[in-house]
């Protein structure tokens, strides 16, 4: 198609969520007291889990399970969690905080990002290979995987650390030039008018990311993520080692083959500001002068994330961390030695992954009969809902569904269906729109239809 392809904007693997973090506990007419269940269904990124953690009580526990699309975003999702519980006294919550959201948004990374990145996929990938029984750690629960899906995922693990296979026969292959399958699908997307890609990245800024209420998302920030995949760039560093952890395969049709290439498959239009850059309840940081914001979609996902990993700390059973706790640990730490086992150990939390086709599976099974308090769904995975919803939402059971307002290829038309589709499903599997919430556009949240 000339003149590009829409379709291609949102890619086809979710790296981050098209929505920004929710204490998803909070949803609903009552919050959830006791211990939750929480059901995620394709939520791309750990944003609500880091964020629903956050607003426990110390007396709650939450046990989160994660259904994915892909083992590549498991992969990305352990990976992340890993990085947040590092502890504090490898890492200070400053250089872990940048470490995170470098990984999380940018295709390419510093080279002390890529030694952290390759340690954790080392630990991750012993983990899922050598535990069988019970989980080696909480929050990374793998155990209910099936065993190609481990398999799967250790060798990933394995292509982070080492990008190709050692081979005495032939030469390696050339490792991926991020830079080259990035501009490929910038490329793709915007087809003819690739010659003036700036101005169709301040469309897409001004015009409706900006009128969509994400006016902290700034210009030049914006436009470089758009050319180069960049999003956060905290420190003064050379950023030039692909990201393995936004790399992927996908399967194009080649002389009526399908045929697996490696690349860059996500998002290229929305950005990874939506997850913990457009929201803040530090009003300070949405301040504006002459009608301009002073601070910027990057400052308010440090910020907030800076925040995230401190509620982390303190669910350790730490004290509040102090400024001085926020500076870099001493140097007789050393972060490359962290074993999974060292990561923090976090009271009533728990996190297991369940195997990509386990949500139709789960109403056979007599453990998760109305079991889930609160489920999300992502608007990738919206189509999924229907009426096997009922048989493993608990009593009171509270249903939320992202919306498609910050997938930005979709016309106000469409994006209206949509919530109407999303409507209907959730009608359809026993729940109604919850009458007392407050007009949110990016989510929609449900409750159970009374008996």
């Amino acid at each position: 198609m000339s003149a590009g392809r829409g379709s291609e904007g949102p890619g086809s693997v979710s790296w981050w969520g098209f929505s920004p973090a929710r204490d998803l506990l909070s949803l609903g007419p009552v919050r959830n007291e006791g211990d939750a269940n929480v059901l995620l269904i394709g939520s791309g990124d750990p944003r609500h889990i880091l964020k629903t953690i956050a607003g426990l009580q110390d007396t709650q526990s939450l046990h989160v399970w994660v259904i994915e699309t892909s083992m590549e975003v498991v992969a990305r999702q352990l990976l992340l969690l890993y990085l947040a519980l590092i502890p504090q006294e490898s890492m200070g919550i400053n250089e872990k905080t940048e470490v995170f959201l470098e990984v999380f948004g940018n295709s390419e990374i510093r080279s002390q990002t890529e030694e952290t990145l390759r340690h954790a996929a080392s630990q991750l990938s012993t983990s899922v290979t050598e535990t069988l029984e019970a989980a080696s750690h909480a929050c990374l629960n793998t155990t209910l995987l099936k065993f190609r899906e481990r398999d799967e995922l250790a060798g990933i693990f394995k292509l982070w650390i080492q990008p190709w296979p050692s081979s005495s026969s032939s030469q390696p292959p050339a490792p991926i030039v991020m830079s080259k399958v990035w501009d490929y699908r910038v490329r793709q997307h915007l087809g003819t008018r690739y010659d003036s890609k700036k101005g169709c990245f301040d469309w897409d800024l001004t015009m409706k990311l900006h009128q969509k209420g994400c006016g902290v998302i700034n210009k030049q920030q914006y436009a470089r993520w758009r050319e180069q995949g960049l999003a956060f760039e905290m420190r003064e560093g050379v950023y030039q080692i692909a990201n393995p952890s936004l790399l992927s395969s996908r399967l194009f049709s080649r002389n009526g083959e399908k045929v697996a290439f490696r690349g860059y498959w996500g998002d290229i239009v929305s950005s990874p500001y939506l997850s913990f850059g457009i929201e803040t309840d530090d009003k300070s940081l949405l301040k504006t002068h002459n009608g301009r914001h002073i601070k910027t979609a990057q400052d308010i996902s440090i910020a907030n994330v800076q925040g995230l990993f401190q509620s982390l700390s303190s669910r350790r059973g730490c004290p509040t961390t102090s400024q001085s706790d926020l500076e870099e640990p001493s140097a007789q730490t050393d972060q490359k030695s962290v074993t999974i086992n060292d990561l923090m150990r976090l009271n009533g939390i728990s996190v297991t992954f369940l195997p990509l086709d386990s949500l139709q599976k789960l109403p056979e099974k007599q453990k998760y009969s109305h079991y889930y308090n609160t489920i999300f769904a992502s608007v990738s995975c919206a189509h999924q809902l229907g009426p096997m919803m009922r048989q493993i939402a608990a009593p009171d059971a509270v249903l939320v569904v992202e919306l498609a307002k910050f997938i930005l290829d979709l016309s106000k038309e469409q994006e209206e269906g949509f919530a109407k589709k999303v409507a209907s499903m959730a009608l359809e599997a026993g729940f109604e729109p919850w009458r007392e919430a407050n007009s949110d556009d990016v989510h929609s949240v449900f409750t159970q239809q009374k008996k």
